[in-house]
């Protein structure tokens, strides 16, 4: 099989040019083609009159190794590789313990599945509620203002991805193939396709929700044991007998008052753990602060975007709605960029804990609805979180967070209700009285604001400095009726557990694997995927090894 890469052809090319494209790239003929696949598709839009599509495609032939020969010197020419998953393990029969996933999020479904699939038949504790009903309580909380601290957008079964645009690409280094593994196990669990092959891959919240299901269910079938409603809130340990202050884990006990018996803990607890990543800390696992952002939520007519990104070629079913990836470095040093753009979506309540307010993004698979919507972020950095300046407190960025939560949550008149101001009276200084071209879509509602109360001095100077750059990249981005939506706090964790990069344990305990965002190690749904597929091999091994 050959690798075709840079194949490219109008947007609107006839089927049969892909097949002339790859003949007179290889310089054979039709007979002896003998079949091809797209491997993947994206597009190039720098010149929105002329957008390109462009291809990477696996081809087979009559002639693989002469032509890989005849090719030698071209880069887009190559042997296929092979991106087939391998399991590194398989349990053996006199397996006696079984490892616990804590947290069921992409990390902890993909790591507990992995597990499943090599026999060792893990235990799953996820503190929320299962998919279908933390949807209900998630929607409820939109309507009615009750909150659910234990099954919410943070926490239940398929984590904060569940309630997001469901994108699945990822910038991390893949040498292993982890993410075809993760989409291929997608597919099977009821998403579309065009995964494998599309530039930009998403799902959408609906579609999730059934697949998250599927996946339990394959869990259950090969042995494992997913439980919900089962917050763990102590892991227990012992001193490892040499003279450091390394420990072992022994087990861990629930909020129930069970005890669990394991040496093998994968923990994936999201971003949002703050009571067990203080119990972590209180137990001496070794945790350090590590940067991450706040800012707001934008909000722009789709249309608008569309028409900026692909102008004639707006609304083309090959690129739907339009997205956009900004950053701007400004003159006090620090950096503003879009995060978790969510085109076609809406702005969601995203608090876990009462009194306290957070938004996020979300899209269906179909992206049809009326706004765009990304988060405008500013980077901080460890020496901001403390307000006497100290990074010695490697929680201090949790109470960052909370302060500013607890900051918009009153402005937005204690009720869940967000703060919200028009991009023209932000730049301007002034509050906003009432929506103009673009409606919020945040639910439950909104109360118009002075937002530059939110943030801290320094980060409102930024975005403001940022929005006007972002026009000059994407006509209409700093419109005056554009709404900014605060507060987004939980870009990513606000600490890393850190791990030895050889066995993936915590680096002074052993049999504890910190894994996805939660750890640090970690963004988005398929990073968080590739992390627990890398864990539940770490520990398969751990595991051989030691029944050995």
């Amino acid at each position: 099989m050959l690798r075709l890469t840079n194949v490219k052809l109008p947007l609107n090319h006839q089927p049969e040019e892909l097949e002339q494209a790859i003949l007179a790239t290889l310089n054979i003929t039709a007979e002896q083609l003998t079949s091809f696949s797209i491997f993947k598709r994206g597009y190039d839009a720098r010149k929105k009159s002329n957008i390109i599509l462009m291809y990477t495609l696996d081809v087979d032939t009559t002639k693989n190794a002469e032509l890989i020969a005849e090719h030698a010197k071209n880069q887009n020419i190559k042997a296929s590789p092979d991106t087939r998953y391998k399991f590194v393990a398989q349990a053996p029969e006199t397996l006696t313990e079984r490892p616990v996933v804590i947290g069921m999020g992409p990390c902890g479904l993909f790591a507990g599945l992995l597990l499943a699939q090599m026999g060792f038949k893990p235990i799953i504790l996820e503190r929320g509620k299962e998919v279908r009903q933390r949807t209900k309580d998630t929607f409820g909380f939109w309507r009615k203002k009750v909150l659910n601290t234990e099954s919410n957008v943070q926490f239940g079964e398929g984590g904060a991805g569940t309630f997001s645009d469901g994108k699945l690409y990822s910038q991390v280094k893949d040498p292993k193939h982890y993410s075809r593994k993760v989409l291929h196990e997608f597919v099977d669990a009821g998403a579309p396709a065009e995964i494998l092959y599309v530039s930009k891959p998403h799902i959408g919240t609906f579609k999730l929700v059934t697949m998250v299901e599927q996946m339990r269910a394959e869990i259950n079938r090969l042995g494992g044991e997913v439980r919900f409603e089962q917050r763990v809130d102590d892991i227990h340990f012992e001193k490892v007998d040499d003279d450091s202050d390394n420990m072992q884990v022994t087990g861990l006990t629930l909020a129930t008052g069970e005890v669990i018996k394991t040496k093998h803990i994968a923990l994936a607890i999201g971003h949002s753990a703050r009571d067990t990543f203080a119990m972590l800390h209180e137990k001496g696992v070794f945790i350090k602060a590590k940067p991450f952002s706040v800012g707001f939520r934008i909000e722009h007519e789709q249309s608008v975007i569309d028409e900026a990104r692909f102008g004639e070629n707006a609304g083309h079913p090959i690129l739907g709605a339009a997205d956009y990836k900004l950053v701007h470095h400004c003159t006090n040093g620090r950096s503003v960029y879009s995060f978790c753009m969510c085109p076609g979506g809406t702005v969601v309540a995203a608090a876990s804990e009462e009194g306290r307010l957070v938004t996020n993004g979300m899209s269906q698979y179909s992206r049809h609805e009326r706004n765009a919507n990304s988060a405008i972020v500013v980077g901080i950095s460890p020496e901001d979180y403390d307000e006497n300046g100290s990074k010695d407190n490697v929680l201090a960025g949790i109470e960052f967070q909370r302060r500013l939560e607890e900051t918009a949550f009153k402005l937005g008149g204690e009720n869940y209700d967000a703060p919200v101001q028009l991009v023209g009276d932000f730049l301007a200084g002034r509050k906003s009285g009432e929506h103009g071209a673009v409606e919020p879509s945040y639910k439950p509602g909104v109360k118009y604001c002075d937002l530059s109360e939110t943030l801290p001095d320094y980060a409102i100077e930024a975005i403001r400095e940022a929005l006007p750059a972002f026009e000059r990249k994407i006509k209409g981005f700093s419109m005056a009726d554009a709404t900014l939506t605060a507060v987004e706090t939980r870009t990513s964790s606000p600490i890393n557990i850190t791990r030895d990069k050889e066995s993936f344990e915590s680096v002074n305990t052993k049999g504890l694997y910190p894994a996805g965002e939660g750890a640090g190690y970690a963004g988005g749904i398929l990073s968080a995927g590739i992390d627990g597929i890398k864990v539940a091999e770490a520990m398969a091994l751990s595991m051989l090894k030691s029944s050995q």
